[in-house]
């Protein structure tokens, strides 16, 4: 598998990372059998990154990986993130942060991560704090050794790029902002992390379920236009024989400049469906014509948490 390093960490990343939100039972039920199962056939196919939290399952999924890492945890870049709590409960403070992230360790049975990153800090409530006192916090546990690489996660691109500006991070996870439909990442977030050396990974390529046949879940938070678009294009490649997902992550697999794209997979099939579009180029006629389709909802974004 391809890979590419990861700013200025010297981590070469695998272009496509797994997630862990399927492995906290985030989008369905998923066995502990079959997440060791995932993550062995990934390590396989030269997957050498996974993101977890501790919110996803409320710790579920860094049990199930610090089950399935066991005797390969030195294959892997793990990257986890402290914070986010519950749907509805945050604690960026110091002492939260530390607090969540020592259970992430036991949980993971390790002494140390790859990668920690604070989650969602678009929910603070008071963002001078995440810039101060948070990211104080994760500056001292890089220091102690308890993790290598240190960054934060939102889905705002201002914010995400102010904090990229103010705390001197190593890495950031964006979200929704490099798919078929929105494109933002690229213009607004990496001219800023590449002067500065920050390595972007890029979460959720099939925009949280809109860029899927089955469509997105209930909760997410697109706009009718966003969701119209999104479902007419899944059509579309439906009826020339194809499924949307697929174009989705073999358009964001094939964009250079990002390091690395963050998808789950719930089951061998899905991996192997992921691992697959990593290897073949879209087809270039069907991606215009989807373009087409989407061109009244690109670069839509929607409001999230607290950042205005």
């Amino acid at each position: 598998m391809k890979s590419s390093p990861l700013g200025n960490t010297g981590l070469q990343v695998s272009r496509l990372s797994l997630g862990g939100a399927q492995f906290g039972q985030q989008y369905g039920a998923i066995s502990l059998a079959d997440a060791e199962a995932v993550v062995g056939a990934a390590l396989d196919a030269g997957v050498n990154l996974i993101d977890t939290s501790a919110y996803y399952g409320q710790g579920t999924s860094e049990e199930f990986l610090g089950h399935a890492l066991q005797g390969r945890r030195d294959q892997v870049v793990v990257c986890t993130k402290a914070g986010r709590l519950g749907r509805n409960e945050f604690d960026f403070s110091a002492d939260g942060m530390r607090k969540c992230f020592e259970g992430s360790l036991r949980r993971l049975r390790t002494d140390c991560v790859d990668i920690l990153l604070a989650h969602d800090i678009e929910f603070a409530t008071d963002f001078e704090r995440v810039f101060t006192d948070t990211a104080e916090v994760l500056h001292k546990l890089k220091a102690e050794g308890k993790c290598r690489f240190i960054g934060m996660s939102c889905y705002p691109l201002g914010l995400l790029k102010l904090a990229i500006e103010r705390c001197q991070l190593d890495v950031v996870i964006s979200y929704c902002h490099f798919n078929l439909q929105n494109r933002r990442l690229l213009s607004e977030l990496m001219p800023v992390a590449e002067v500065r050396g920050v390595g972007v990974l890029n979460g959720s390529p099939l925009a949280m379920g809109l860029l899927t046949n089955q469509g997105p879940p209930p909760w997410n938070p697109a706009g009718e236009n966003v969701r119209n678009a999104c479902h007419a294009a899944a059509e579309h490649c439906k009826a020339r024989g194809t499924d949307i997902s697929t174009l989705a992550m073999q358009f964001c697999l094939a964009e250079g400049r990002i390091p690395s794209t963050i998808s789950g997979a719930s089951n061998l099939a899905e991996l192997a469906a992921n691992i697959a579009a990593g290897e073949t180029k879209p087809d270039a006629a069907l991606l215009a014509e989807v373009e087409t389709i989407l061109q009244p909802a690109l670069d839509f974004s929607w409001s999230n948490g607290n950042w205005k």
